[in-house]
């Protein structure tokens, strides 16, 4: 797509290296909610105040982890299993497995969905579950600190803090791209970037990841002891470095496949440096998913692809963590980059299991963007949901959702269909492009944000999304995993492409005048 050597390549080389209900109204619960702690530092702290908090902490040998376990509390009532998706009209209205069976299909070979027991969930008022979420944010409470583990109640109920395998993530920004909206967007003033590609290695897949390992890791340990010998999954990048973290923290060895030459140097490097079996397989993210089915179906091999609905609820509480950063209120419109299309269905459940337990009365709408080189759920879309056709996906800037054949295809369409939205596609200059100028108003985006912000564009010329919309671009992944491409757009090394935006630096004679000659030119004779 790029050639091989420029002038900025060069600047920045390394000089060694190369279902729904109305919500009730409940009185007030029976439940003590956590009091604020007192910080040593808080304004006015008496003394006394001061000895307390620090006679309140816990035992200088003794980790969080450890005094949860001394401070646990009445078992959870709270429970989750697995149900067929979508229900079979012809199955067993009554099948469901258990979190702990190792499973990743239905009886008819469909996908699993994890299900929770909404009715005993709805024996607390949404207001309870509101200020419960928003008094875990920011602690260090195990596991509570975690985006994620914040809460847990809603995604695995039923698993001990001791088999959680946590490192904080989640609780990432919302950006207010204030310029971005008011300068480029016809005065959007509402516009925001959840930037979940702050996390522990850059991306949104930490979130399902925290999930999925721990969910095994209680597998592995008594009393169940499972003899699962590892984790494995196929990636386009993102989803090999989570899952490489998240074992290496806990112990369990991980298995990672590769499309060989397909993904970021950044992203390659992760799974790597945590100790992972990286195979470099010569195919596309398809192949190595076909694969990774069939060794995971032979050997004692836990499969951590979308495929496993448990990933999904660690991923939806991104949609929860919006809810609670707009203090409760629903944005109007959440665009979300689409690949494997597990992410908006994600979204979908977090905000729908909100609304059906009475923290929010609405949903947004979503809108699912694709790169027009891998876009079959696009197509899909345009056809009336008549006519699905896998495809194989070309080469495309946005690697991580370089995906023709989507396993939560099905998912998709159901997130899509219950919240009236939309699917829309980039060009590979649109989503340069709208990378780039996201990038001159104080973003560092990623190619994937990028299809996402070229979505919005062009639902804004079209007058579907409107001026005072307040709208959610979700980034899923940290820009700085995709410098190559920010290299060859500003030095205007990408074939059939203008590069627009680009910004290339300036050699100039190392004397005075020089340098105040391109100054003058650069500033347009305002110095």
């Amino acid at each position: 797509m790029a050639a091989t050597t420029s002038s900025l390549s060069l600047l920045f080389a390394h000089p060694h290296s190369r279902q729904s209900s109305t919500p009730q109204r409940f009185g007030r619960s029976h439940l003590r909610l956590p009091l604020r702690a007192r910080c040593a530092s808080d304004g006015g702290a008496s003394a006394s105040a001061s000895t307390t908090a620090t006679k309140h902490r816990r035992p200088a040998e003794e980790n969080i982890r450890e005094e949860a376990a001394r401070l646990r509390g009445p078992a959870t009532t709270f429970s989750a299993w697995y149900e067929p998706f979508p229900p079979a009209s012809d199955g067993d209205p009554n099948e469901r497995y258990s979190l702990d069976d190792v499973v990743y299909r239905s009886a008819s070979g469909g996908l699993l969905d994890v299900r929770h027991d909404i009715e005993a969930l709805a024996r607390f008022p949404g207001s309870y579950w509101r200020d419960l979420f928003d008094s875990r944010v920011g602690r260090t409470t195990w596991p509570y600190g975690s985006g994620v583990w914040s809460k847990k109640e809603f995604v695995l109920p039923e698993i001990d803090s001791d088999h959680i395998v946590s490192l904080f993530e989640g609780n990432s920004n919302l950006f207010w791209a204030e310029r971005l909206g008011r300068d480029h967007l016809g005065g959007m003033n509402d516009l925001w970037v959840k930037q979940c590609g702050i996390s522990h290695t850059g991306s949104f897949k930490d979130l399902g990841m925290t999930a999925l390992v721990s969910q095994v890791n209680r597998l592995r340990r008594a009393p169940l002891s499972r003899p699962i010998n590892g984790v494995g999954c196929a990636s386009t990048g993102d989803t090999s470095a989570a899952l490489s973290a998240y074992c290496a923290a806990a112990g369990i060895p991980a298995i990672v496949f590769l499309p060989a030459d397909r993904i970021s140097l950044q992203q390659l490097i992760q799974p790597i440096a945590n100790g992972a079996t990286v195979l470099s397989l010569d195919t596309d993210f398809d192949g190595c998913m076909r694969l990774i089915r069939e060794v995971t179906a032979e050997l004692p091999i836990y499969l951590a692809n979308s495929l496993n609905s448990l990933r999904l609820e660690g991923q939806k509480t991104a949609a929860i963590e919006i809810l609670q950063q707009f203090n409760w209120q629903v944005p109007d419109w959440v665009i979300i980059p689409g690949g494997n299309l597990g992410n908006i269905y994600a979204f979908y459940k977090g905000f729908e299991m909100c609304r059906v337990l009475g923290l929010v009365d609405r949903v947004p709408r979503l809108v699912c963007a694709q790169a027009a080189n891998a876009n079959p759920l696009y197509r899909y879309y345009k056809s009336g949901w008549t006519d699905f056709q896998s495809l194989v996906a070309e080469t495309t800037f946005a690697s991580a959702i370089q995906i023709g054949d989507p396993v939560s295809i099905d998912r998709a369409v159901v997130a899509l269909k219950a919240t009236d939205g939309i699917v829309e596609e980039a060009t590979e200059e649109e989503l340069m492009d709208a990378t780039a100028l996201a990038d001159l108003t104080g973003m560092f985006a990623c190619p994937h944000t990028g299809v996402a912000l070229a979505a919005l564009f062009k639902l804004r010329d079209q007058g579907i999304i409107g001026t005072n919309d307040r709208t959610v671009v979700v980034s899923t992944a940290h820009g700085l995993k995709f410098t190559q491409s920010k290299i060859d757009y500003h030095d205007k090394n990408i074939n059939d492409m203008l590069c627009q935006y680009a910004n290339p630096p300036i050699s100039v004679k190392p004397d005075f005048g020089s340098v105040m000659d391109v100054l003058q030119k650069k500033l347009n004779g305002k110095i």
